[in-house]
């Protein structure tokens, strides 16, 4: 135990339990007397660097969470809150050829049996485990074993490293690339905050197909040179392998990839390599903020206007401001990296700006045309588009950012909606599996044939998504190949990296699917971008909605034209002259954020504000609404304003209700707020009367 520090995983002993425990400080003595101390039973030959345990805690009090869970999220995959780790390291026996078992592969050498020979040649061209060997020869254990008792051959148990497979899709620029002037100043800009430790961020405004990540690879490897290592964090798990092989290319072994569709082993594989110094470059979307390297130089952010970087379970933490936070504590230069920045970035943040492609084609134009004047999902001009498309043997990317088929079902005699049975929503059709499913809760079940109601077999269905454009397009464009990639298409392990490589390697086609096909992929070969229904998202009632559609539109645009054929973007919409449409169709992200800040302003919204949402919660209607009632009576917050209680639609079987509060912009304010609020909440939650109520808190809510 004379190792033990802060960070160390120790197993110790809790009633008839053995939990794990984490060290989060050292004391020189106990306030409690000896005899009520125990021993811990063992220490774990690893344990947490201790700027991620300050790192940890600091995140359960800033998102109002639990020690336990804030320190769940810097742990080993694997290890849980309390929970010994399931996952340890791959040992494997290992052969290898002695110089006299090399020896006597030759004439004089001693006699052998076939199986025997057979093994001392596979390993004359290096090491092999057992298992592969026995599989070569046809042989045992037993024979591997005669040889090692002979000195022909060591065996030795070794560690076998579980390893993520990683794929290139799009274009791969070669590993030569001369950087553009504002490269050059980008770069520039980003070493010198490097070497003089400045750990304010700084904002990489670039159009897109503008070389960000050019810069970025060049700013890790400035990192590196300078004996320091490299965070870069990407939106979606999707997109992780893609750059990640980016990254490998330039960088070779030295890179690990973290995020939560790999398997268990490789995961704590990942993360052990860069525990040790293995690896210096870690690549993973928000939860790669907490891996575990050391002489931190740099974190990435790519895509920082992406909503994903959001924690939607508890600590709900923001991986912006978590990134934000490990740069002060290590005095790494931040890189926060769009096209369409978010408002609070532009604010707060110095900026850098790359104007140009690297090639220097121009963006494409951007058609806004009316959806009524359609006759059908596609309007006259997306048709004509995609005909010629067709025609040319090019490819299209289309989005629609609803999946399955229908939005809702209706009796065309009752006008009964079929409804999700936990949630106060209606339930999507899915024409391929034939069912009616929740996209909340998962509840589905079987396309009705009839109306439980009146019997009547007449139903309507209503609204489109992209199964059922999946289909429209495969019968406008066949017969070029139409790829879906939605939640529902790419569920599977890798199967959006297998679902992208084939719209890669195709001649033509098209790729259809929600905001996922507008992020961050680079085909040279697209020179149709279209948006179906782009201004669905500002029905929403969020101060962010504007902000989320300019940023999809122009986003999307950003897929088409990146190759020597140019390229052009249809945009439809109900109402194509609002104003975020008409700025992404301008690619005018400036002017957008211009306008934006100057109306959150006047609203008080972030960045002029702080936002904290308190969600109450029950079995049963009541409790949750007295609940909120009880937070609300307790809280005081200097100079903040506080909304509601206020209904929210039921979820997953519970009702709920919900406060927000406003307080003023600043970090002492929002310190205060927290505070607040949990101080209010935990009152709350310690009264028996109002039992069966249960809340959750999210600052900086999405």
């Amino acid at each position: 135990m004379d190792q033990v520090g802060v960070g160390s995983m120790l197993v110790v002993p809790f009633g008839k339990r053995r939990l794990l425990g984490v060290v989060v400080d050292l004391a020189e003595e106990s306030d409690l007397p000896p005899e009520r101390l125990v021993e811990p039973l063992a220490a774990l030959d690893r344990g947490v660097p201790p700027e991620l345990i300050r790192l940890g805690l600091w995140a359960a009090e800033e998102y109002c969470s639990t020690p336990a869970r804030g320190l769940a999220l810097v742990l080993p995959p694997g290890a849980g809150i309390g929970a010994l780790p399931r996952v340890g390291i791959r040992r494997v026996l290992t052969a290898e050829i002695t110089d006299a078992g090399r020896a006597a592969l030759g004439e004089e050498g001693p006699r052998l049996g076939g199986r025997q020979r057979l093994v001392l040649e596979a390993l004359t061209d290096g090491a092999q485990t057992a298992a592969r060997l026995t599989r070569a020869a046809g042989c045992g254990h037993s024979t591997l074993r005669s040889l090692e008792t002979r000195a022909l051959v060591t065996l030795a148990q070794s560690e076998q490293r579980r390893r993520p497979v990683l794929a290139s899709v799009g274009a791969q620029p070669g590993r030569e690339v001369e950087p553009t002037r504002d490269q050059r100043a980008a770069l520039a800009m980003i070493e010198a905050r490097m070497d003089a430790g400045e750990h304010a961020g700084l904002l990489l405004h670039g159009v897109t197909g503008s070389g960000k990540t050019e810069v970025y690879l060049r700013a890790a490897d400035a990192a590196l040179r300078r004996g320091r290592s490299a965070i870069v964090l990407v939106p979606e798990i999707a997109l992780t392998p893609q750059t990640a092989a980016r990254f490998e290319e330039r960088f070779g072994d030295t890179v690990a990839v973290l995020h939560s569709r790999l398997g268990a082993g490789e995961r704590h594989d990942e993360w052990l390599r860069l525990r040790r110094g293995e690896a210096r470059v870690c690549v993973g979307p928000r939860s790669a903020v907490f891996a575990p390297v050391t002489d931190l130089g740099l974190i990435v952010i790519d895509e920082e206007h992406d909503s994903s970087y959001k924690q939607e379970g508890d600590p709900r933490y923001d991986a912006r401001l978590v990134a934000a936070r490990r740069a002060r504590q290590t005095g790494a230069a931040l890189v926060a990296g769009s096209a369409t920045p978010r408002p609070e970035s532009w604010a707060a943040l110095e900026r850098v700006s790359l104007t140009a492609r690297v090639d220097g084609r121009p963006l494409p134009p951007v058609e806004l045309v009316r959806s009524l004047d359609a006759a059908g999902v596609l309007h006259a001009r997306t048709r004509d588009a995609l005909e010629e498309v067709r025609r040319r043997g090019e490819k299209a990317i289309v989005l629609l950012n609803r999946r399955g088929w229908s939005n809702f079902l209706s009796c065309r005699s009752c006008a009964r909606v079929w409804e999700c049975p936990q949630c106060d929503v209606s339930l999507v059709l899915h024409r391929s599996t034939a069912r009616v499913a929740c996209h909340h809760c998962g509840h589905s079940e079987p396309v009705p044939g009839a109306c439980p109601d009146c019997g009547s077999v007449s139903l309507a269905r209503h609204g489109v998504g992209t199964e059922r454009l999946e289909r429209e397009l495969e019968e406008t464009m066949a017969p070029l190949p139409v790829f879906r990639l939605d939640a529902d298409a790419a569920a599977g392990r890798g199967a959006v990296l297998d679902l992208l490589r084939r719209f890669d390697g195709a001649r033509s086609g098209v790729l259809v699917g929600t905001q996922m096909v507008a992020k961050g992929h680079d085909f040279p070969d697209v020179t149709l971008g279209v948006v179906v229904d782009a201004d669905s998202t500002l029905r929403f009632p969020d101060f962010r909605a504007e902000e989320r559609t300019f940023a999809l539109v122009a986003q999307l645009a950003g897929r088409s034209g990146r190759g020597p054929r140019g390229g052009r973007v249809i945009v439809q919409a109900l109402d194509p002259d609002v104003r975020c449409l008409r700025l992404a169709a301008a690619h005018d992200a400036e002017g957008f954020l211009a306008g934006e800040l100057e109306r959150r302003r006047a609203l008080g919204y972030p960045p002029f504000a702080h936002l904290i949402r308190v969600v109450c919660s029950a079995r049963e209607s009541g409790p949750e609404t007295a609940a909120a009632q009880a937070v609300r009576a307790r809280l005081s917050v200097p100079g903040a304003t506080v909304l509601g209680p206020a209904p929210l639609f039921r979820l997953k079987g519970r009702e709920r209700a919900q406060l927000l509060v406003k307080s003023p912009a600043g970090e002492e304010s929002r310190a205060a707020a927290v505070r607040a609020v949990r101080r209010a909440v935990e009152a709350v939650a310690g009264d028996r009367t109002l039992g069966g109520a249960s809340f959750s808190v999210d600052v900086d809510p999405q």
